[in-house]
């Protein structure tokens, strides 16, 4: 596809995905708590997903990662208060506060824009860790209030179920992506070849997520991911 047209769409695809939960939350259409999960758990994969639009060109990388920069920079200015969007206020954040978006969703942005200029389509790297940071928020959630279990003793915030469901959650989601990526020929190799891989990394995360450290679990998941990644991938 030509690359200016797959910038377009990239953009398009992402911004109607975060308006869509944003007018969901502030219609009160779904719970803010809710939207806030899907866009923590679907923005990634769809982002990571369009980059397979994109030609294998050094510009594609650049272009691709304005978009989660443009967003980034949007959250930062409702955050701050220069932008007032009381629907993002409502969908991005836990009490409604538009300061909290200054914490988790900025990071989580800087984040995006970072791995896809440093790993883009070249290493499984970077898919594996942003699909680590995505995929196991909404899952932990679900089961954690849902299926009754013991707190983690070192974190009271946390239970041992919800950790499995995190787990799972990104496991699975590093997994599809990566099969889809192995199925369009970006990668080398067969899925099964990445699972042991995908698994450890998975497992520490779940670890690190379970730490009693507070609004930089974006950050420190993602980084340990970086880190056993380059361990596994070179």
């Amino acid at each position: 596809m030509n690359l200016y047209l797959a910038f377009i769409l990239t953009l398009i695809i992402s911004l109607a995905f975060l308006r869509i939960m944003d007018l969901a939350a502030h219609k009160g259409w779904i719970e803010s708590r809710l939207s806030r999960k899907i866009i923590h758990i679907g923005t990634g994969p769809i982002f990571v997903l369009c980059w397979l639009m994109f030609p294998d060109v050094r510009l594609s990388r650049w272009l691709a990662s304005l978009v989660p920069l443009a967003i980034t920079i949007q959250f930062a200015m409702v955050g701050l208060g220069w932008i007032k969007d009381e629907a993002s206020v409502k969908a991005l954040s836990r009490t409604g506060d538009r300061r909290e978006i200054l914490l988790g969703p900025l990071f989580y942005g800087l984040i995006f824009v970072i791995l896809t200029l440093v790993y883009w389509k070249d290493s499984p790297i970077g898919i594996i860790a942003l699909m680590l940071m995505c995929g196991g928020d909404g899952l932990a959630d679900i089961l954690g209030r849902r299926v009754r279990s013991p707190e983690l003793p070192w974190n009271k915030r946390k239970t041992a179920v919800g950790s499995l469901g995190m787990f799972i959650g990104r496991w699975v989601l590093s997994v599809f992506v990566l099969w889809i990526y192995l199925s369009t020929g970006v990668f080398n190799g067969l899925i099964g070849q990445y699972l042991l891989p995908i698994s450890v990394i998975a497992l520490l995360g779940m670890v690190v997520e379970a730490l009693p450290i507070k609004n930089i679990d974006n950050i420190t998941v993602t980084l340990s991911a970086v880190l056993l990644g380059i361990f596994f991938f070179g």
